[in-house]
This record gives C-alpha cells, structure tokens and sequence, in this order.
C-alpha cells in the first residue's frame, strides 16, 4: 500500500479500478498530397465544421461553466486566421492532415506569445486539433476510455470537452498529475459532484486496472489498498449514500447558528438541481449568458422573460443576480470593442456597464419587472467594484430603478480594504474568490504557468475576506461568498469564521458543505480562521486547519436526526 497525494476536491471518497486516458494521436508526416488542394481544403473545412458543431452539441448538454468554455473552443476551432493558414499550407501541396496540425501549432506560439487569457487559450488547441486529426484519419478522438465497467479516471488533465459528458455510472473518480484546485477539471467536478484529487503528480505509475481508494477529503489516492482499508471505504460510501438521500436540510452550524447555502447558476433551466439539492436561495445568478451570444444586447422583454423563470423557481427565497459582468475573458463588441494589451485589467465588469449606461439601465429595468410579478426575494450587485464612489453610483442608480437590495462584488483587493466604507452604501457585499485570489496574488486565474499562485487559501486572500467580514458585522451587513473557494468543505469552516454570514456555491457541493458545517461551532470556525491567518502561504494554511479540525471534538451526533 503507498499513498499518492494531491488536492482534493469536496470531501467524496470511491474506489474501484484505474483505466488511463488514452494518448494523443501522432503528428502527421509532411507527405504531399495526393488529392489535390480542392479536395485536401474540403476534407479540412468538414473536419473543422464537424469538430466546431460537436463542440457546440456537447455544449448545450453540459450546461453551466462547461458551456461557456466548450463554446469557446467551438468559436477557436472555426477562427478565419486558422482557415487561412491551413489553406495556405494546402496551396503548397499539403495534405489536410499537415496543413490543420502545422497551422494550429503555429497558432499555439502566437497565442503563447501574447500571454495571458489568449496564452492559456493555446492549450485547448491540442484537443481541437486532436479531434480534427482524428475526424480527418476516420478514427475516434482521444478522450474519455470505455473499459465496460465502472472506474477511476486517471490522466494527465482533462479537456473540457471531454470533462463536459462524463458519464457519472462508470467514471467513479478522476484523478490528473497535473492542474490545481481552480483548473476547468476540478471546477467542472465540483460542479457534477465528481470526486477528484488533481495535481496528484505521482499517479502518473499507476497501473492500468490497479484498484485504488480515491480520498477528496484528504487529497490522498491510496494504491494496493488492504481489505481493512477497501472496507473503511464502502463504509463512507454507504453513509455518503444514505446522507444524500436524507431530505436536504438548512445550513447550520453545531451550535444553532444559521449558515444558508445558495447556489451559483448560469441560466434559469439550472434551477430546478439547485432546489432538489438543497439551496436555501440563489447566492450568484450570472446573467452573461443572455449576452454572450448575441451580437447586440438583449431587449428589455427578452431579459425580464429570463429573470421571471429564475425568480419564480424560487419562490420567497433570496436570489442575488450580478449584473453583467463582462471583459476580460467575456468580451462584448457592444460593450467594449477596443483592444486591451490586458483585459482582465480593462474595461470589465462595471465599468464597461458605465461605458454603456443603457445597457445597464435597460437590465435594471427588466429586473425590476421580474421582481414585482414574483415573490422572490431579490437582491443585485454590481460585479468588479473597486471604490466607494463606484458603489455610490451603483446602489443610487438600482434604487432608481425601484430594486431594494443592492449591493457590491468584492473582488478587487481595493473593495475589501475599504469595506468598511463600501458597506456604507451597499446593502450587502458578495465575495468573489476566484478574481480576489487574481488581483491580490497578480496570478491570471486563467494561466496555467501561474495556477499554484491561484490558491483561495493564501492567508493574503483570507485577510482580505476578514477586512470585509469585520466591517460586515459592524455595520450589521450580510457578507457572502460566491467563488469558488465556498465550495471546498474545509475551506468553508475558515470562511464563515472570517465573517461569512451564508456561502453559495455549484448544486452539487451543498451536500458536503452542509455536512461540514454541521460538525463545527461558531467558536471552533474562528479558531480555524485564526490558524489559516497564521500561516505563510496557501499549503501550510490549509495543512493548519486539516490538524485543528482533527482535534476538536465532534458535534456529529447532536446534529444528526
């Protein structure tokens, strides 16, 4: 028996079999074609278009982040510039299959070169190209094996598309060598409730058909396991079973203390999971997706329709809607058609919605329509607030509108030292973890090369979520957390004793944040707020608080019926 670790995501444990990814095709030899250049460019532009259209197929069944990021490289897959260069290439009497590798590989450094979100771009091209390769050779793409049984998943990392449709009866965990705990791997497995451990360098030795225990909660992938540890395993199995079966019940600490748990949705149809799961409201409704594929923004009526389904799904629940939040890695022509050198500096967020005031005014309204036909309880916030006079002009402008519960995303480390005074004119501030962890660790959430700076952990991010909760308190204002970091079950304890008054987060991770919660008392998530504050950097914070949490006493029994 040798353990293998890594992070973990959630707290679920499987075990079972491995089966490998398989590897990617072989580059092409540059041999000249047979064909001729008509045929060579018909055979490319069928390839691509069939990639491009089953990309955009596996997008609208996926739903949610794997939507935005599968359109994404539906839209990459049929960029001009690529058609281009394969046609030249093809004119010089290459073959389709050299023209489409040579091009996308030149495509690849361009993209590198530039750095950034356009630099992370440059990996998903070796999936597309391998699925335009495979498409071209008449044989399957690389992807997801199919071993007739179920199986833990071990691979180098997973490309959204084939992350996207894992089938959850045969695919029992993932594990990868390589990403972090914001990559699109452990994202999407949060948000289909995969139990995964990722950056598990080790497991690269494992096995094909090895049996292996995949531990979330301790980031730990045990190999050769003994009978003793195969049946501690089934036993957590089977009382995660029975738990998730067990009606859905309030978020609460041990102590009586009230934590609601919301969830974080992408588009009305998502509503209906989020209420069999649990969620005690809608904590982030992102509104982007009414826009992104639209080449002017949606009319009022359009809008109001859309919001209406949302708020009605949740009866006289909270529901928190952030305005569009666009830039960056969302970039509307309409908004904002000019050529930033670094986006996700730029114009985003609110202040490309200034830029263009009718839009947001057109979206206040609709909201506004959407609040007085349903008994909803609605709040809005404005996304990428970095000062008090951009709070100002936010909660005047909502309140104009006629929207009683306004307020601010705190994700720029300005917003969270002057909390004190953003709250002043905000009626509540939501936390926004993935971009905080951005602008306070100046590691692109979208770059890989920086991806271990991109860590919630920090005891920098966690300070800063202090600075806000403290002034929350003060001022008597509900603070909540809608990143990504509300959704690791150990984490979640740090942040509500930093001053988090609810969490929201995927569907699928309500249950094990629940679960958690209900272990701990108010008292005991302060004392491992302080213990994560204490530490130099994200691993030993979080190794802090996994050995505080082992030696308080457990509160299970009284909370359990």
């Amino acid at each position: 028996m040798s353990t293998i670790t890594g992070v973990g995501i959630g707290r679920g444990i499987a075990r079972g079999p491995v089966a490998r990814m398989s590897e990617a095709l072989p580059a092409p030899e540059n041999t000249p074609s047979t064909l001729g250049a008509d045929a060579e460019r018909a055979r490319a532009r069928e390839a691509v278009a069939a990639v491009a259209a089953e990309l955009q197929q596996r997008a609208e069944t996926a739903g949610g982040s794997a939507a935005e990021v599968l359109d994404a490289q539906a839209m990459i897959a049929e960029d001009p510039t690529l058609e281009e260069e394969t046609d030249a290439r093809i004119d010089d009497g290459a073959t389709a299959e050299w023209a489409v590798h040579d091009a996308f590989s030149g495509f690849q450094e361009t993209l590198r070169s530039v750095g950034g979100y356009l630099g992370e771009r440059a990996a998903d091209l070796d999936d597309i190209a391998g699925r335009v390769l495979a498409r071209l050779r008449g044989v399957s793409a690389p992807g997801v094996p199919d071993p007739g049984h179920p199986f833990v998943l071990v691979a180098r990392d997973l490309a959204p598309a084939d992350t996207a449709l894992l089938d959850l009866d045969q695919v029992l965990a993932l594990v990868t060598t390589d990403g972090g705990p914001t990559s699109h791997t452990a994202i999407l497995a949060r948000e289909k409730g995969i139990v995964a451990v990722v950056g598990a360098a080790d497991a690269a030795g494992i096995a094909e058909g090895a049996t292996v225990i995949v531990d979330a909660a301790l980031g730990a992938v045990t190999t050769d396991p003994t009978d003793d540890e195969l049946a501690a395993a089934d036993a957590r199995i089977a009382a995660r079973a029975a738990d998730d079966d067990a009606p859905p019940s309030p978020g609460v600490l041990a102590d009586g203390t009230a934590v609601p748990l919301l969830a974080n949705l992408g588009k009305p149809a998502d509503a209906d999971e989020a209420v069999a799961r649990g969620a005690e409201g809608v904590g982030l409704f992102r509104t982007e997706f009414l826009f992104l594929s639209a080449e002017t923004a949606p009319t009022v009526d359009e809008q109001r329709e859309a919001y209406t389904q949302l708020l009605q799904a949740f009866g006289g629940k909270k529901v928190v809607v952030r305005m569009l939040d666009a830039g960056a890695d969302k970039p509307l022509a309409f908004l904002n058609d000019s050529d930033e050198e670094n986006p996700a500096l730029g114009l985003r967020g609110l202040r490309s919605l200034r830029a263009a005031e009718a839009v947001l005014r057109d979206q206040l309204t609709a909201l506004a329509a959407a609040d007085a036909a349903t008994e909803a309880d609605l709040w809005v916030m404005a996304p990428m607030v970095a000062t008090v006079e951009e709070t100002a002009y936010f909660t005047a402008l909502a309140r104009e509108h006629g929207l009683k519960t306004t307020g601010v995303m705190i994700e720029i480390p300005a917003a969270a030292l002057l909390a004190d005074r953003v709250l002043a004119h905000a009626d509540f501030a939501s936390i926004g973890t993935n971009d905080l962890t951005q602008y306070t660790m100046a590691a692109d959430r979208m770059l890989g090369s920086v991806a271990s700076y991109q860590d919630p952990w920090h005891p920098a991010v966690l300070r800063l979520v202090a600075e806000v909760g403290t002034a929350g308190a003060a001022l008597g204002k509900p603070v909540g957390i809608c990143g990504e970091a509300a959704a690791d079950p150990l984490l979640a304890l740090v942040l509500v004793g930093l001053g988090a008054t609810s969490l929201s987060m995927a569907p699928a991770a309500l249950s094990d944040v629940r679960r958690a919660l209900s272990e701990r008392t108010l008292d005991e998530t302060r004392q491992l707020a302080e213990a994560a504050l204490a530490a130099d950097d994200a691993a030993h914070a979080r190794s802090a608080v996994a050995a505080a949490t082992a030696s308080l006493p457990s509160h299970q029994k009284e909370t359990t019926s």
